[in-house]
C-alpha cells in the first residue's frame, strides 16, 4: 500500500513546483522580451542613421558635381559665385549661390543652397532659377536637421569663408565643402572638394 501511494505521488507536480516553473519561464520570457525591444531598438536607430549618412552623401556629390561644372565669366553679368559667411548660434550656416551647366534644364541655371532655421533646426534648402531672373522660386529642402554648412574657397597658399566673384574677378581653383550633422548623438562631418573646370585649360 505504501509503495502504491509513494508510486502516485511521484508521477504528478505538486502546486509549489508549478508555480516555481511559472516564475522561472516569466523571468526567462521577460529577459529576452527585454533583449528584442533592445535589438529591434538598436536596429531602427542604426537604419535611420544610415539613411541619414546616404541623404548627405548623395547631397555632397551632387553639390560636388554642380560646382566642377561652375562657369563664370567677367564679360557676363549672369554668371556668378558668391559664398555668403552666416551662422545660427555658432552653427556655421554658409549661404551659396552661383552659375554652373546644370542636367535640370538646358544653358545655365543659378542655384542657391542656404540653411533656414526651423524651431532650433538647421534645415538645407536649394533653388535652381534661371540666371537673369527676377522671378523667385521657392527653395527645396535637401537635408533636414543639420548641425553645420560649410564652404571654404582655396585663396592663395589659404582657405576663406568668404567670396564673391564681383570683387575677385574670378572663381576659385578649389572648393572645400562641409556638411555635419548628428548621428546617434555624435556630429559627423562628411567633407569634399570641388575643382571648378569650365572654362579652364585641362
Amino acid at each position: 500500500m505504501s509503495l502504491y501511494s509513494d508510486r502516485g505521488r511521484s508521477a504528478g507536480f505538486t502546486l509549489i513546483e508549478i508555480l516555481v516553473a511559472v516564475g522561472l519561464l516569466s523571468v526567462i520570457l521577460a529577459a529576452i522580451y527585454g533583449t528584442f525591444f533592445l535589438s529591434h531598438r538598436a536596429l531602427e536607430g542604426m537604419d535611420e542613421s544610415m539613411v541619414r549618412l546616404q541623404e548627405s552623401r548623395r547631397a555632397l556629390d551632387i553639390l560636388k558635381r554642380e560646382l566642377d561644372s561652375a562657369v563664370y565669366s567677367a564679360d557676363e553679368k549672369n554668371t556668378l559665385l558668391r559664398i555668403v559667411d552666416r551662422d545660427f548660434g555658432g552653427r556655421q550656416a554658409v549661404q551659396l549661390t552661383f552659375t554652373t551647366l546644370s542636367v535640370l534644364r538646358p544653358g545655365l541655371s543659378r542655384i542657391t543652397y542656404y540653411i533656414e532655421e526651423n524651431d532650433g533646426r538647421l534645415n538645407l534648402l536649394k533653388k535652381v532659377e534661371s540666371p537673369g531672373s527676377d522671378q523667385e522660386t521657392e527653395g527645396v529642402d535637401i537635408i533636414e536637421d543639420m548641425e553645420a554648412f560649410s564652404i571654404e574657397a582655396k585663396y592663395s597658399d589659404g582657405w576663406v569663408r568668404t567670396w564673391d566673384t564681383e570683387v575677385n574677378k574670378d572663381i576659385p581653383a578649389e572648393l572645400r565643402i562641409g556638411l555635419t550633422m548628428k548621428v546617434r548623438e555624435r556630429k559627423v562631418t562628411l567633407f569634399d572638394t570641388a575643382s571648378p573646370r569650365t572654362g579652364r585649360p585641362i
